[in-house]
C-alpha cells in the first residue's frame, strides 16, 4: 500500500511563492518536487525541478515569477490505500517522478517518488 512507502513529512508550497524561494527550499530538503496547495491546504498544483529547469531556459524572472506561471495545475495524485504498483504505473505512463498522496478533499497527506518505488523494490526484492 502506498501509506507504507509515503514521506508525510514534506515539503508545500504557494502558488504565489517564488521559482527562487521553490528551488531553494527543494535543495535544502533534498527533493525533487512538491506540492502547491492554497491556503486551505487543498492540493492545487504540483512544482518539480524539471519545471524550474525548463523555465530558466527561456528569458523570464526567476527572481519574482511565481510558481503558478510553472506548475503543473492537473496533478496526477495517488490515495494512501493503493496499491504501490498502481501509482508506480502512473508514474511512468505520465513521466512524472513525484505523486502526490491525497485524502478525498484533495488535502496533501504525503508524496510517493520514484526513488521511494525503487527503494521499496529494493528491500521486498
Amino acid at each position: 500500500m502506498i501509506k507504507d512507502i509515503m514521506r508525510s513529512d514534506i515539503v508545500k508550497l504557494k502558488s504565489d511563492d517564488i521559482l527562487s524561494k521553490a528551488l531553494k527550499i527543494m535543495y535544502e530538503h533534498n527533493v525533487n518536487g512538491a506540492p502547491v496547495i492554497d491556503s486551505n491546504g487543498k492540493l492545487i498544483g504540483m512544482i518539480v525541478k524539471a519545471d524550474i529547469y525548463r523555465f530558466l531556459m527561456e528569458e523570464g524572472h526567476f527572481d519574482t515569477c511565481p510558481i503558478d506561471w510553472v506548475m503543473t495545475k492537473d496533478v496526477i495524485t495517488a490515495n494512501k490505500d493503493e496499491e504501490i504498483i498502481d501509482a508506480a504505473k502512473r508514474l511512468r505512463e505520465n513521466n512524472i517522478i513525484a505523486i502526490p498522496v491525497v485524502d478525498d478533499n484533495e488535502i496533501v497527506e504525503g508524496i510517493v517518488s520514484i526513488e521511494d518505488i525503487i527503494d521499496y523494490a529494493i528491500k521486498k526484492f
